[in-house]
């Protein structure tokens, strides 16, 4: 976590933490004015007092329910437009679904919807790009979900940090029908166009040059990664689109600011969205599921996501 991110978390808790000890003040005052102990006749900013920092509080308390209740099952689905030089001028669009970030549970939240959210997108490509469960009891319900979605059309995936560190051990896609990429790039073509997909695995990120290295320039070239964190280097190789997650688009963020944690060496710079570097679109996509561990699992002004993203002659 960079340092201005742990001073506005420091911060946001800071304010929470107030605004509920000023709360509990006020209602304990409430109480022992009841019983005739400490009683006095409020003024009137004593009043307005009170009832800006009990609305604070209810406040408080209605996000937390809707971060933990309404917003883990709320998705959305943002479309893009990529206009590249590389695709011939006659040519229809290519449609690529970018989803990342399951992070499955033993209970399944989007994971029996998401198949046929994505398949009513009619995408050409499927991408997915890192961090599949949250424990080994998740994987049922994350291979079941990717194996429908892998019957849509090609899918391509690759480890997260979390797959890397934790479940490097598991089998997360073998006969799911999506096709791992831990440091490799291969050409396919939809109606005629060539498309090259290069995939790097989490640990795998010393070997990107001499993947990327492979692609021809004069094709267009999609890199798939879980970090955002190296698309000012692959910024200036042979790479056309960047499809990230891990951001999580901050999953706590708050409205005007954004992302309060985005765990990038970035930091907000690229918290979540699509951005233009020199040459080359980078698309952070907010992911599906939350973070595990002993995390609480919420979401707010960070909804789950699926990203559709066109890709058509410029």
């Amino acid at each position: 976590m960079l340092p201005e991110e742990r001073y506005g978390v420091i911060i946001f808790l800071g304010a929470v933490a107030v605004v509920y000890s000023l709360g509990f003040a006020i209602i304990l005052r409430w109480i022992f004015s009841k019983v005739g102990i400490g009683k006095v006749s409020p003024n009137s900013f004593q009043i307005w007092y009170k009832r800006i920092v009990l609305s604070l509080a209810a406040l408080g308390i209605t996000c937390i329910a809707y971060g933990y209740f309404v917003e883990p099952y709320w998705l959305s689905i943002r479309n893009i437009e990529i206009k590249s030089s590389k695709l011939p001028k006659d040519a229809s669009p290519i449609r690529i679904v970018h989803i990342s970030d399951l992070h499955s549970d033993p209970a399944p939240r989007l994971e029996e919807k998401l198949p046929q959210v994505i398949s009513q997108q009619r995408p050409d490509l499927i991408v997915f790009s890192g961090d599949s469960i949250n424990s080994p009891d998740g994987l049922p319900v994350f291979r079941k979900c990717l194996t429908e979605i892998a019957k849509i059309a090609p899918t391509f995936v690759v480890r997260g940090n979390w797959d890397a560190w934790y479940w490097s051990k598991e089998d997360l896609f073998g006969e799911t029908g999506a096709k791992e990429l831990v440091a490799a790039s291969e050409r396919i073509e939809i109606r005629g166009v060539p498309l090259w997909i290069s995939g790097i695995a989490v640990e795998k990120q010393s070997q990107i040059t001499a993947v990327l290295a492979l692609v021809p320039r004069d094709e267009f070239s999609l890199f798939l990664y879980h970090y955002p964190d190296e698309i000012e280097n692959t910024a200036m190789q042979n790479v056309d689109l960047y499809c990230a997650g891990h951001t999580h688009g901050g999953q706590v963020a708050l409205p005007f600011y954004g992302a309060l944690v985005t765990l990038s060496k970035f930091g907000k710079k690229y918290e979540g969205g699509t951005y233009k570097v020199h040459n080359t679109w980078l698309n952070v996509n907010r992911g599906i599921g939350m973070e595990g561990g002993n995390a609480p699992r919420v979401r707010f002004c960070s909804r789950p996501e699926v990203t559709v993203i066109d890709i058509v002659p410029e």
